[in-house]
């Protein structure tokens, strides 16, 4: 599941350690008939991302095992994000760099990260972990860009058919932010419940809903 942690213009957005979406009105498998999202219509194709873009002054690449501590940082200072050990963080640097996009500022430092990775029984389909953006750089557009960059180096070096992620069903602010990734990727958005409440081992804990966007276009040639 994806964490997503970003507050705009006081707006609170939050997921889980896992994903980064809220649920969706409803917990059963449906696509979202209020927009593009839910509906067909062609791709657009993905436009293949430099190893270094630039955002609103910050740049976007893939991690380095270096980074592993500063998005251990980034993820505990959100308040919102279930914080794993700072050595996963190493370790999904190190084994994960390709399908991890990190935004930096002018020296180098991370300011927001995108963890993934292609699920082995789906090599086509790049499940989305965390989403952190730091607080200065929050309500900015950093998380969508993040997510554009993501998915156009993975359709670019290993091929990606879908995106998937879960959002608990408060999270509005993950909502809204893969709503419309799928708007502007021209791709399907289905929601359905993966893991309900009772699956968790902490009481209390809200079911994680999966989005899965596609399918999605091939990298623009």
């Amino acid at each position: 599941m994806i964490d997503f942690a970003m507050r705009q213009n006081g707006d609170s957005r939050r997921g889980d350690r896992r994903r980064i979406y809220h649920a969706a009105p409803s917990p059963n498998k449906t696509s979202d008939p209020g927009s593009s999202a839910g509906r067909s219509v062609a791709s657009a194709p993905m436009t293949t991302a430099p190893l270094t873009s630039p955002v609103g002054g910050l740049s976007v690449g893939p991690a380095e095992i270096t980074d592993g501590a500063e998005l251990w940082r980034i993820a505990r200072g959100s308040g919102e994000l279930d914080l794993n050990s700072p050595y996963s963080y190493l370790l999904w640097c190190r084994d994960f760099a390709d399908t991890t996009a990190v935004a930096r500022d002018a020296s180098g430092r991370p300011v927001g990260f995108v963890t993934g990775y292609l699920r082995p029984d789906a090599p086509g389909t790049l499940f989305v972990w965390q989403v952190a953006v730091e607080g200065s750089h929050r309500g900015s557009g950093v998380a969508g860009t993040l997510l554009d960059a993501l998915s156009a180096r993975v359709a670019a070096e290993h091929g990606l058919d879908r995106l998937e992620a879960t959002v608990t069903p408060g999270n509005l602010a993950s909502d809204r932010l893969f709503r419309s990734y799928a708007r502007r990727h021209g791709a399907d958005l289905t929601r359905e419940v993966l893991f309900p409440s009772a699956s968790f081992p902490v009481a209390g804990h809200e079911a994680e809903v999966l989005y899965r966007i596609g399918p999605l276009a091939p990298p623009a040639s």
